[in-house]
């Protein structure tokens, strides 16, 4: 079993906390909360590069290692970053609970290194007619951002 973290936070009030676990070649488990969130709907994404040196602004695009377009999490194409969406509540927190097989913690595509971005809008899942949408799914600013790391 390999286990991952990632401390979320930025420069306004958003934070969190965000583990990952992956057994074997299987899927990864995705938990946490992020609080400070407006309610409703936030893209959430693994974003190719581990640098915060500028904030969440130089973290790169969404992890795309087999140059696919932006999609939803259930859909056959794209980015193995694309994670949908967080729902936060009225009192601005947001559970996470996914599974994903696209965002192994080791091998060649493994995410750890990377950074978890959680954005101020609701992605469009590649879905929504905008410029934007094929490839952030115009999912708007990144309000809090972290760099995933290996965990004992």
């Amino acid at each position: 079993m390999v286990k991952a973290v990632v401390v979320l936070g930025s420069s306004d009030t958003v934070k969190g906390t965000i583990s990952f676990v992956q057994e074997g070649d299987g899927p990864t488990t995705v938990s946490g909360s992020v609080s400070g969130l407006k309610p409703g709907l936030h893209g959430f994404h693994i974003h190719a590069l581990g640098d915060t040196t500028n904030g969440c602004m130089s973290t790169g695009p969404h992890y795309n290692p087999a140059g696919k377009e932006h999609g939803a999490p259930e859909d056959e194409t794209r980015h193995a970053g694309d994670l949908g969406n967080v729902t936060a509540g009225e009192d601005g927190v947001a559970n996470i609970n996914v599974v994903d097989s696209q965002i192994p913690l080791t091998g060649p595509n493994s995410i750890i290194g990377r950074a978890v971005v959680v954005h101020a809008d609701p992605d469009d899942l590649g879905k929504g007619g905008h410029e934007l949408s094929k490839t952030t799914g115009n999912a708007g600013g990144r309000v809090a951002c972290g760099v995933i790391g290996l965990q004992g």
